[in-house]
């Protein structure tokens, strides 16, 4: 089997591989998390424990593999080539296997099977990066088996160097677990000082202080190999995950002398142990005369797990306070998601701590070590080790992209070779389940009885406050269901060229999710629950969307299958996938249908919809330009509101589509508007900031009224998010943008990269603005004058005039103060260049002659009249660089932040951009957020409204002096 047909699977061809002597440059930028999909590999299984790293921008071949050898287990990382991004044609992903140091030979058979051995996959050996004592012991063996030369490099410094990267590049690598629920954390910017503990056959203990700074301060050789040694002597058990699922069903107070035993079944309160607490590990068993053959394996393994564990914490604790150390990482394959194993470890931190500290576990436990060999060839760093934690986090995200259904790690069936192949592993996998549906249903209601096994680092501690760290003994006793906690399903993506929005309030953490469904399981319930309800609609459109045929039916049954297999995984265990906000969980569904070949499902249902309401709109642009100025801006205001009825997301509108045609919703929905105030309605501040800045109270003959023309438009540039094709697009945001050109402000309309249910994208939506240019002078010359621009600047759009230009706004932007030092509202908040080197030339440079306030009247190049205080106001259309219902504006495409420089509007339309997520965000400059509530339980419960309610919200720009306070 070639390398090539075997990584088919993942929808990517893949190519491994590179001599070291020409070692090809690998893009680390935009790096991420993903989840391969499972499959067998060379007729062996295999498990793999960690998520995939996802490269977006890689363009050429990896010029190693990377190995980390040690005394009881291998671990591989391996490059294949594969896009994994909305915005990006090229990239790969980063593959983490472990195998058992004793079966190196299965190692080597999956090598060989994926031609990792063979310079990009050809005939010729290669070079590979390796750590580890194994290195050493093995490296004439892999020389002779398949002509690899290891390349050794020091363990400690590939250790390290592994955790800092995945600590500084991975949002959620790290996570604490405590009463039975991991709790995700961010790496602040304050990630030094810490201790790593990496417990592998033996431990290693290491103060880091920065990138390149550390040193082993101790350690100890009771570790992973002196547990599973003991154990295989004591049980007769072999296999590590064996062990472990043993210890995991045992009883350890049947071996262990606990403080109860001593004091008559009570606590020792004098020194605060609790007669849970062990006082002797198998201290019990001296005082019987029981023979060792009587005693339970299952109470063996856990006693052995107990007293191991015990100590390194303590030991790990000691280290922390000797050095005076804030946090310590618990890394290594000992731990391998076992729930007693971390919460051991947990309760030995925080009871010598006295709760002041918290054993923290890392997702790719086992591999710092090999990622740390992978990142040694120089061309291979993803950043400069300098950059803070928060500057290398700023473009990944926790969300999914969605392989085969995943089983624990384990991988099942023949190797894949094809889609087809996939979806014939799919349909035997699922049918030797239970019926999906009805097992989710009851999973989800025993969810809600249970204790939580995740939640985020953002609640309060009264989830803590049920058991104290001293009962965490008792706790133990009730995780005999979980042997084991599957940390590789988590998803965190990592765009190719993204980048953190710049206009984001810095004095405030962003977080897009509105409600939080990580610590409400009503709520993530609820929320799968209408996904999965909708499943069935997602399906038929899937298979409608390539005609029905044979391959297109089987493709969207198997979609489905899986799409609900994940829901329901979701539902019985939350954590699987790490840190989730509302926004994972929609684009989960996006996810898996373009895993499964379906990129665009709705369509057909855009076209006919975008059709539609192109017939309208010179109507309505006619009867818009009849109003003047109060009036116009109330009816565009009100008929974007109206538009976004349009959803298919939405079950309440999917209802309303089979009764009504598309123009009689949007009259309907007008007519109700009409009456105010609306559920959330800020629309009287907004008009208030619209005209005490401009003279927009002309009428619509395009003359001025009254007044002469002030010296500025309401606002200079405009970004506009916007949701819907069909009237939502056409009938609401097109004429709101066309009124924002008409005073003399620039619009950028920002769409989706790649499909989400029937939200339009940027290329979908060039095309409409392509056709209502047709009928529109005013959006014909602004898209003229954007499209000239784009030329003229290189395909960069020039930042706002005085602006501070996008090249040195990522490390300025912070400061933001004009050139006075204050900025009022509804005026730009960024700084001016203090500079005299311009990167990129400003709007005003492509005027032919100057601007001035006197002017009354604008002609524009098709001969219209409208009251612009520019010559030629400009229409740019973006791609935000998502595929998602949803906004999450952590990440944006680079042309979305480098827009934004000088922006002094931001519009945010639609349920899912402005309700789901963004609801509560603040921005440096002021912000508009448009939406039609078309989910009651969302209605009720965010807003105590109901559905169809409207909601106008309208945020002003902070004032200078707040923003001047803000950390650089």
């Amino acid at each position: 089997m070639s390398l090539q047909s075997a990584l088919v699977e993942e929808g990517h061809e893949a190519q491994v591989g590179m001599k070291t002597a020409s070692p090809s440059t690998l893009d680390l930028t935009d790096a991420c998390i993903s989840q391969e999909a499972p499959s067998a590999e060379s007729g062996t299984q295999r498990r793999r424990d960690a998520p995939l790293i996802l490269l977006p921008h890689q363009n050429e071949y990896v010029g190693h593999i990377a190995l980390d050898i040690g005394g009881s287990l291998i671990k591989l990382v391996y490059f294949t080539k594969g896009s994994s991004d909305a915005s990006s044609s090229a990239g790969g992903k980063l593959h983490f296997v472990k195998f058992e140091s004793s079966k190196i030979e299965e190692c080597m058979d999956f090598m060989e099977a994926k031609r990792l051995h063979r310079s990009n996959g050809g005939n010729e050996p290669m070079r590979v990066k390796a750590t580890g004592g194994g290195a050493f012991k093995y490296a004439e063996k892999f020389k002779e088996r398949l002509g690899l030369i290891l390349e050794r490099e020091d363990e400690m410094s590939c250790l390290v160097e592994g955790c800092n990267f995945l600590l500084k590049a991975v949002r959620h690598e790290a996570f604490m677990y405590e009463n039975q629920q991991m709790i995700f954390e961010e790496t602040g910017p304050d990630l030094y000082p810490y201790l790593l503990v990496n417990i592998g056959s033996g431990v290693s203990m290491v103060k880091v202080d920065g990138e390149g700074k550390y040193t082993r301060v101790s350690g100890t050789n009771v570790g992973g190999g002196t547990f599973w040694g003991l154990c295989r002597l004591l049980t007769g058990v072999n296999n590590f995950d064996d062990i472990l699922t043993l210890s995991s069903q045992g009883d350890n107070s049947n071996v262990d002398m606990l403080v109860g035993d001593i004091y008559g079944g009570r606590d020792y309160t004098g020194i605060g142990l609790s007669a849970n607490t062990i006082a002797s590990s198998f201290g019990k068993v001296i005082n019987t005369s029981m023979e060792p053959s009587d005693y339970n394996p299952a109470d063996i393994a856990m006693s052995l797990c107990r007293m191991i564990s015990y100590n390194i914490g303590q030991l790990a604790y000691l280290n922390a306070k000797r050095y005076n150390l804030p946090r310590i990482y618990f890394g290594g394959f000992f731990i391998r998601g076992h729930p007693y194993t971390m919460d051991t470890i947990s309760f030995a931190i925080q009871f010598w701590s006295k709760g002041e500290m918290s054993a923290k576990f890392l997702r790719h436990e086992g591999f710092l070590g090999a990622v740390g060999a992978y990142l040694k060839v120089p061309s291979l760093q993803i950043f400069d080790g300098s950059a803070s934690a928060s500057e290398a986090q700023a473009c990944f995200v926790e969300r999914f992209t969605v392989g085969a259904p995943v089983t624990g790690g384990e991988v099942r069936g023949p190797a894949i070779g094809s889609l087809s192949d996939k979806v014939t592993w799919v349909e035997k996998f699922i049918a030797a389940a239970q019926p999906i549906t009805e097992t989710a249903k009851t999973e989800h209601e025993q969810a809600l009885q249970q204790p939580r096994l995740y939640r985020s680092g953002r609640s309060s501690n009264k989830l803590l406050s049920r058991e104290s760290p001293q009962n965490s003994e008792a706790l133990l006793s009730r995780l005999g269901s979980q042997p084991h906690i599957s940390l590789n399903v988590g998803v965190l993506q990592y765009t190719p060229s993204s980048q953190p929005f710049p206009l984001l309030d810095p004095r405030i953490k962003y977080d897009p999710s509105t409600t939080d469904i990580n610590n409400d399981p009503e709520e993530m319930s609820y929320w799968i629950e209408v996904l999965m309800q909708g499943i069935p609609t997602v399906v038929e459109k899937a298979a409608a969307s390539e005609g029905n045929t044979s391959d297109s039916l089987r493709r969207a049954s198997t979609f489905g299958r899986v799409l609900d297999m994940h829901l329901r995984r979701l539902s019985a265990e939350p954590g699987a996938y790490g840190q989730l906000g509302l926004a994972d969980l929609f684009e989960l569904r996006e996810e898996c249908l373009r895993e499964f070949g379906f990129e665009d499902v709705y369509r057909m249902d855009k076209e006919r919809e975008n059709a539609a309401a192109l017939e309208a709109l010179p109507d309505l642009l006619d009867e818009v330009d009849k109003l003047d100025g109060p009036e116009r801006l109330l009816a565009l205001i009100q008929g974007s509101l109206a538009a976004n009825i349009f959803d298919w997301g939405a079950k309440a509108c999917v209802d309303l589509y089979q009764n009504a045609t598309i123009l009689e919703m949007y009259r309907q929905a007008r007519t109700k508007l009409s009456q105010r105030p609306w559920h959330v309605d800020n629309y009287d501040a907004f008009a208030a900031a619209w005209f005490s800045t401009s003279a927009a109270s002309d009428v619509g003959d395009g003359h001025w009224g009254g007044a002469a023309p002030k010296s500025s438009p309401p606002f200079k540039r405009v970004l506009m998010f916007v949701d819907n094709a069909g009237a939502d697009i056409v009938l609401g945001m097109i004429p709101l943008a066309r009124e924002f050109l008409r005073l003399g402000a620039e619009v950028i309309m920002v769409a989706n990269a790649l499909p989400a249910i029937n939200d339009i994208t940027a290329a979908e939506l060039r095309g409409v603005v392509a056709r209502a240019a047709e009928t529109c002078p005013i959006i014909r010359a602004a898209r003229d004058a954007a499209v000239s621009t784009l030329a003229a600047a290189g395909g960069h759009i020039p930042p706002v005039a005085g602006a501070l230009p996008e090249s040195s706004m990522a490390q300025e932007l912070p400061v933001a103060r004009g050139q006075s030092g204050h900025a009022t509202v509804a005026r730009p908040v960024v700084r001016t260049n203090p500079s005299p080197r311009r990167l990129l030339p400003h709007a005003t440079d492509f005027e032919d002659q100057p601007e001035t306030p006197t002017t009354a009247a604008r002609k524009g190049m098709f001969g219209e009249s409208y009251p612009s205080l520019w010559k030629d106001p400009r229409l740019y259309i973006v791609s935000s660089g998502h595929g998602s219902p949803c906004l999450d504006l952590r990440r944006v495409s680079a042309e979305v932040a480098e827009a934004a420089v000088g922006a002094d509007l931001v519009v945010i339309e639609g349920m899912g951009r402005a309700l789901h997520t963004n609801y509560h965000t603040r921005f440096r400059c002021a912000a508009l957020k448009l939406a039609m509530l078309k989910n009651a339980h969302l209605a009720e419960r965010l807003f105590g409204g109901k559905v169809y309610d409207c909601i106008c919200r309208y945020d002003p720009a902070p004032v200078q002096s707040y923003l001047d306070d803000a950390p650089a």
